[in-house]
This record gives C-alpha cells, structure tokens and sequence, in this order.
C-alpha cells in the first residue's frame, strides 16, 4: 500500500462547530430527534450524526489506508457560508480556528481549507485573509453554484485576488449559494438521494468546470489553484458531445476537449472508479488528478481500490496518489517534510 497519499478532499466536523450547531434553532444545525439521535440538519439533508470524530480517528483511519496527508475542509453541502454574516461569521470561524490547532498539531499530516463566509464580500475578504494567516491553512471552499456561469462567477473575484497572492487553493464544491432564483431546480419526489447526490450534483460541477476552462474568468490569477472534485462532473464522459456541438455551433471556435485540457483546473477521484479515473486521463491527462475521498474511511478504501484497478501505467497512479499533490503543496507552502519523503 502506497503510505505517501495525499488527501485533498477530507471533510472534517470539529467538536467545536458541533457544539455551535447545537445552539442554532433553524439549519444548519444539530436537533435530537424522537428516536434519541442527533441529526445533521443541514441545507443539503438531515442525517443522523456520525460517532464523535477526533483527530486521533483520523489518523488512525488515514494511517490503515496509507493516507500520508490530508487537506481538511468543511464540506459546503451544510449551507453554513451562505447564513447572512453575523450567524455565518462565527461558525467559520469556530471551524477555522479548530482546524487550525490540528493542523499546528500535526504539520505533517494536515493542511486545511478555511471556510468562507460568502453573504457579504466584505467579510467573506477579511475573514479569508485572517484564515489565510493561521497555521496550516493553504486555501478555501467555495460552493460550486457560485460558478455555474460566468456571470455568477464575478462576484469572487475579490476572493481570486488574495488567493491569487497567497498561491492559494480554492476546493469549489457542490453547494448552493443564498437568495438564488435562477438555481436549478430537481424534480426530487422519487429517488430523491440518485437524482441530488449523483445526477444533479455531478451536472453542476460539470457547468463549473465550462466556467473555469471555457470563458476567461481565471486569466488575471495565474497563480490560483481550482479544484473541482468528483473528476469534473460529467465532463470525462461527455467530452465527444461537447466538440460534436462545437463543430454544430461554434466552428470558428478551439475544440472544448482541447481548451479543457488546457485548462488550469485540477479534479480529485473521489467517489468514482477505474473506469472513470481512466476516463479522466484521457480528458485531463494523469497530471490534472489528486486522490480525495470525502474524508471517511469508507471512502479512502474506495478511492484506493479504484486507482489500484484502474487500467492506467504505475507512474500514472504515483501522480494522482502523491506527485501531483504534492507539487501543489510546495508551490504555496514551500519545500515541506512530504517533498523529501
């Protein structure tokens, strides 16, 4: 088993933000329910709270399945960042702070990416700059509806400005932004978990990924890093009928499959499988692919199993396992005690 992984999708519920979800009255929050468990109550579904997860745990599950270094991350899919600012405010800094400790704890180990308090510019800028300046933290999350176009794109730009100065990371994850009419809405009254977990989910990270690669949003920050989880979207699988429209619609115009593989996004495997990630290489090539895993051991076991049968050359797998992530690591951190591993 490869020990060197690099984790950059590792979702984590610090003991302190659980406690501050507990104080709330309205989702994002913690209730109890009748049945004696308490649930997540979130923007994204209720579901019952995993057992107390401490840092420790971590480990000893990153440690089973050869995970090396893992990028932590509040997952956006809770809603806390789009709460107007005096509820969002203090939530990502309780999450900030805490993760910042682990990270002061165990450097080796750990990285993070801040969470971002988006509702009002002003302080989604200052609370990022702070966060920026705590130990461990290489980045931040934005929620991926904030990109599904060009245009919903622009309000950010404050945010690509610093990050852009602290060759930073942004993790731009399936979730859904405030006061937003023009959403796209899902037709959920059957298989609700199928049609928002996988299609609809996998369908916007595709439109962030036209975002990012197909328009000139990213041109004024050479030395951002966006990454997309989930490869992409749909984009590995629907490449063909994206140049199939371009010579329909737009023949004057460079192929989408050339531009996208030209592009400055990075995606991580997480949840897909070999035949995916060999996809993928295809689309992106092995040098555009981390591993991520949603920070579970369930999902370190799946994305480790995926890359292992994938169809693709050992040096491929050694990228997306390590190299890639690794390069990415020294450019905002500097030469760090994994580059000499």
């Amino acid at each position: 088993m490869n020990h060197q992984t690099i984790d950059f999708h590792a979702h984590w519920l610090p003991e302190a933000l659980v406690e501050a979800l507990r104080q709330r009255q309205s989702p994002p929050m913690v209730r109890r329910h009748d049945d004696g468990i308490d649930y997540l109550e979130s923007a994204f579904n209720s579901s019952p709270m995993p057992g107390r997860e401490d840092i420790e745990q971590r480990l000893h599950e990153m440690d089973a399945n050869g995970v090396a270094h893992g990028i932590l991350s509040l997952t956006t899919v809770y809603g806390i960042e789009r709460l107007a600012s005096a509820d969002a405010l203090p939530l990502c800094q309780a999450y900030n702070n805490a993760v910042a400790e682990v990270c002061a704890k165990y450097p080796d180990r750990f990285s993070a990416l801040a969470s971002i308090p988006i509702a009002d510019m002003n302080v989604a800028v200052s609370e990022f700059e702070r966060a920026l300046a705590l130990p461990g933290i290489v980045g931040g999350m934005l929620m991926g509806d904030g990109f599904l176009s060009f245009k919903r794109a622009e309000k950010f730009r404050p945010l690509f400005e610093i990050a852009n100065r602290h060759k930073a990371i942004f993790l731009v994850h399936y979730g859904k932004i405030a006061d937003d009419p023009d959403a796209p809405k899902v037709d959920a009254t059957d298989n609700a978990s199928y049609r928002i977990g996988t299609l609809d989910m996998q369908a916007r990270i595709s439109s962030n990924m036209l975002t990012f690669c197909l328009t000139d949003f990213m041109t004024p920050y050479p030395d951002v890093t966006v990454l997309l989880h989930n490869l992409g979207g749909n984009i590995p699988y629907e490449i063909d009928r994206l140049d199939h429209r371009a010579h329909l619609d737009t023949p004057h115009l460079e192929l989408p499959s050339k531009r996208i593989r030209a592009g400055r996004v990075i995606v991580d495997c997480n949840s897909l499988g070999p035949k995916s990630i060999e996809l993928a290489i295809d689309v992106y090539g092995a040098e555009r692919i981390v591993y991520g895993s949603d920070g579970t051991g369930f999902g370190m076991d799946w994305s480790n199993r995926a890359i292992e049968q994938a169809r693709i050359s050992s040096t491929d797998k050694a990228a997306i396992l390590y190299a890639n992530g690794s390069a990415l690591l020294n450019k905002i951190k500097g030469p760090t005690p994994l580059a000499a591993e």
